[in-house]
């Protein structure tokens, strides 16, 4: 069982349900809120994210990414796992997510939000399609510089507003605001993990904007994905009818973000950027829940 636990590598969870919190706590903000669909949403996303790294670790173990990675290893490429029973796991997975989410958009939407109903299957087949293909299949997006754009659309789109919609009902076009930071949040742990696999990546045959841009402008890249959600979240706050020093409190983080940002700069040697890791994927949980409690400690003082 352990290995199992091992390779659903539970420390990417916390990120994957930064964009659930968010978009809860900015439903709440709106008076509306309801456990059995929050608890759902997290369930959904948790069941999607260990799918990913299923298929990520079997992905890359049959190509042989894997085989000279550092930091933590995968259970496929050393060994632990086989590749068929990896192949297994991703299939149970797959389908624990799709009645997750079934569940989840039948209480939210059935009978009254057909329309958003069909508009939501269609998005959770994208994340369940898009959780097995970074790695797996010929055509892994993956491996082909691709993974930003799909981390920012399903960790930050999809996870704020889609989430956000599931308590509302309603359209607002401001969340995008919020949203749009998670993703960028989401792509710098994904950046950072480039960054770290660059060699191994390139040697696998394994395209990503680090190999792309090179090392030096990886960092610089790093830097603007940190520091650009602060400013979309202060353009989200000067954009509401009633503002509150307390809608600023996000803006504490830009302190550990700033010395993020530092130790990625003065570091020159690729494995040593693991331990940022942890500290990022960190940075956006509690981005998430500070913005959004933000905007509820006024109305609780």
């Amino acid at each position: 069982m352990k290995k199992w636990i091992d390779a659903a590598r539970l420390r990417t969870l916390p990120l994957s349900l930064s964009g659930i919190f968010l978009g809860t706590l900015l439903a709440i903000k709106e008076n509306k809120f309801d456990w059995i669909i929050f608890l759902l949403a997290c369930l959904t996303t948790l069941f999607l994210q260990i799918l990913s790294n299923y298929a990520n670790d079997y992905g890359d173990g049959i190509k042989g990414t894997d085989d000279t990675r550092k930091g933590e290893k995968r259970a496929v490429a050393s060994g632990e796992i086989t590749a068929h029973a990896m192949k297994n796991a991703v299939k149970l997975t797959a389908v624990l997510s799709i009645l997750s989410a079934i569940g989840l958009l039948v209480y939210a939407y059935i009978p009254d939000y057909w329309e958003w109903f069909l508009v939501y299957i269609g998005l959770g087949a994208a994340s369940v399609w898009a959780a097995i293909n970074y790695t797996v299949g010929e055509n892994a997006y993956g491996y082909r510089a691709m993974g930003d754009i799909f981390v920012f659309i399903f960790f930050g789109i999809v996870a704020v507003f889609g989430t956000y919609m599931l308590y509302t009902k309603s359209f607002n076009p401001l969340i995008l605001y919020p949203a749009s930071a998670i993703g960028l949040l989401s792509m710098a742990v994904l950046n950072l993990n480039n960054m770290r696999d660059l060699l191994q990546d390139k040697h696998a045959g394994k395209k990503t904007i680090p190999i792309i841009i090179g090392f030096l402008y990886a960092k610089n890249y790093h830097g603007f994905l940190l520091f650009t959600p602060f400013v979309l979240g202060v353009m989200y706050v000067l954009n509401q009818e009633i503002t509150h020093l307390f809608n600023y409190l996000f803006l504490i983080l830009l302190i550990p973000a700033i010395a993020l940002m530092w130790r990625v700069g003065i570091t020159h040697e690729y494995e040593k950027l693991d331990s940022e890791l942890k500290k990022t994927a960190l940075l956006t949980l509690f981005f998430a829940i500070f913005f959004g409690l933000g905007f509820l400690i006024p109305h609780w003082i």
